[in-house]
């Protein structure tokens, strides 16, 4: 993760350009009070937050667990003594403090029998080693596949737009696919999916939902580190745990009844068994002309049993009331879960604490909260929405944003705040992809006059848009996004930045070590809050409806509802 400068927090010089509003006049300037208001972010008290939330009493904060429960409870209490109201469900003509989320828990019960076949003989597979699969999301109690027939099918992408379809002719019921993580264009660079920048189409869930459509019995993806932007150790941890998805009403449309990951090694062994190398075929994956191949004489066999049932997790909300347009909402966003207690690690620790990720943004949540109860009373009202099962697939956010508590036309815009560095400082920021929006230049401006300057997402093809809790409120329309804090650190700069992120991912990310340093300043994130709070505080003291650049696949969507808005 990433740092920010620290340095005194100015003044935000206001600026509208780029935003629209439905007004045929000038939006109103934010009152010299409002604008003079500088809130001050104590490093203490953030670093305070983190400690709690990620120490072992919490026990990894996984949902529908006791260390769910003892952070929900932790979370009310702090918003309570910020000064927030309940934001959340309508109960008996008041507000809660919560949303009620129902979702599907699935744990396989013991050691899964996973098997390949090839020429006649039998490779049995090691749970988290060769093979990561996961608990099925649809309601299965057991799963049975007997010698299913094996089809490699490139990067497993169906997109007519780009004349693009990785399927050819091949009908996949019954059997088992095998795919590419990432983009056709990751290796290259250049191409029709974005170059380097991760397109949907690169994402796991995407590649299980297409299997999902072709009716397949499973989908299994092949894990490079480099293209998957993490490695195995963050497949294994985040797969062989227990998995959750929002209840739906025909599961199969959107996940097949295996879902999965295999280490390369065994790819290329697989592929070889069957006369194929795995280098070439790659190659022809990224091209238009790929054809779909069937592994001769190899099938895969599975069996499970698994332990399901729905429960009820929940999403904490805090609200401040608009004075002047109470139906207008601007939302700051962190998910509060990580993943709880899982397998061991070489120290023999199971809890994952998730301090930066994701105990950093709660505490984030939490100080803004505080600065606009303490503060000036803002215009439109402010939600401070904290989710659960972020980590399960952005579930919390994903219910919330599909049964909003607030209308989403009215909703000005999402500002998600997910693994913020606590060291510091840099001199940058940058947010997660590359997605252009009025709202980004609004929180450039602001950035700008703060001292920090804007970089580009520095790694587009671990495509970071799809992989947090703003995307549920971007693809809906809503003006979203993910602040990324800077790599170019004052004290190293971007050798140093990029070092520590590298260090992060291959050593931290979704594992125990991720957990509070007493060595953290929390300088850098002190001085994100105030950028932050100062983005917000000028969309909810003024008229301005950021809308998504002219070009972008959310543009359309918000344009429908303009209506709405006045």
């Amino acid at each position: 993760m990433k740092t920010l400068l620290a340095s005194a927090i100015a003044v935000a010089i206001f600026s509208v350009a780029g935003c629209t509003t439905n007004s045929a006049t000038k939006p109103a300037a934010v009152s010299e009070a409002k604008s003079a208001y500088v809130p001050k972010f104590d490093p203490k008290l953030l670093s305070a937050e983190v400690k709690t939330l990620a120490s072992d009493e919490f026990e990894g904060r996984g949902p529908a667990t006791p260390g769910e429960t003892k952070t929900v409870a932790y979370v009310i209490e702090q918003m309570k003594g910020a000064g927030l109201a309940p934001g959340g469900e309508l109960k008996d003509g008041k507000r809660e403090w919560t949303q009620p989320v129902p979702l599907l828990r699935a744990e396989i019960k013991g050691a899964p029998k996973l098997t390949f076949n090839v020429g006649g003989k039998a490779k049995k597979l090691t749970q988290g080693s060769e093979i990561s699969v996961r608990a099925p999301l649809d309601g299965a109690k057991s799963v049975v596949i007997a010698k299913a027939p094996v089809v490699f099918c490139g990067y497993g992408v169906s997109a007519p737009e780009r004349n693009w379809d990785d399927f050819k002719g091949i009908d996949l019921k019954g059997k088992i696919a095998v795919v590419l993580i990432n983009d056709p264009d990751f290796e290259t660079g250049v191409g029709d999916f974005g170059g380097k920048a991760m397109t949907y189409y690169g994402r796991w869930t995407y590649k299980y939902e297409e299997a999902a459509r072709r009716g397949a019995t499973g989908l299994l993806i092949v894990h490079e580190t480099d293209p998957a932007s993490y490695g195995w150790a963050t497949v294994k941890n985040s797969n062989t745990n227990v998995q959750f998805d929002v209840v739906r009403q025909d599961p199969s449309e959107t996940h097949p009844k295996l879902e999965g990951w295999i280490q390369r090694d065994l790819a290329v062994s697989l592929l070889k068994g069957s006369g194929f190398d795995f280098d070439k075929l790659k190659k022809q994956a990224q091209t238009r002309e790929f054809k779909p191949v069937t592994l001769k004489n190899t099938t895969f066999s599975a069996s499970y049993q698994v332990d399901s049932s729905v429960i009820t997790s929940q999403n904490v909300v805090g609200r401040i009331e608009g004075a002047k347009h109470p139906d207008e909402t601007i939302i700051y966003s962190a998910h509060w879960d990580h993943l709880g207690v899982g397998a061991p690690d070489a120290k023999g620790d199971k809890i994952y604490n998730g301090a930066v990720d994701n105990a950093t943004g709660t505490a984030a949540l939490i100080e803004l909260g505080r600065a606009f109860a303490q503060g000036p009373k803002p215009e439109r009202s402010v939600l401070f929405l904290n989710v659960t099962a972020e980590e399960k697939g952005l579930l919390g956010s994903e219910y919330y944003a599909s049964k909003p508590l607030y209308p989403l036309a009215t909703t000005v815009a999402d500002i998600n705040m997910d693994a913020l560095d606590p060291m510091g400082p840099a001199k940058n920021w940058s947010q997660s992809g590359n997605a252009s929006s009025e709202l980004l230049d609004e929180a450039k401006a602001q950035a700008k006059a703060a001292g920090l300057s804007f970089t580009a997402d520095p790694h587009p093809e671990a495509g970071h848009f799809f992989r947090s809790d703003h995307f549920g409120f971007a693809k809906r329309g809503v003006p979203a996004f993910s602040w990324e804090s800077g790599n170019d650190l004052v004290d190293g700069g971007l050798e140093a930045g990029e070092k520590y992120r590298k260090e992060y991912t291959a050593n931290r990310y979704h594992q125990p070590a991720d957990q509070w340093e007493p060595t953290w300043t929390f300088v850098g994130m002190s001085h994100d809050l105030g950028v932050l709070y100062q983005l917000g505080s000028k969309l909810a003291n003024s008229r301005l409806w950021p809308n998504w650049a002219s070009d972008s696949e959310f543009r359309a969507t918000r344009d429908a509802t303009a209506g709405d808005r006045k």
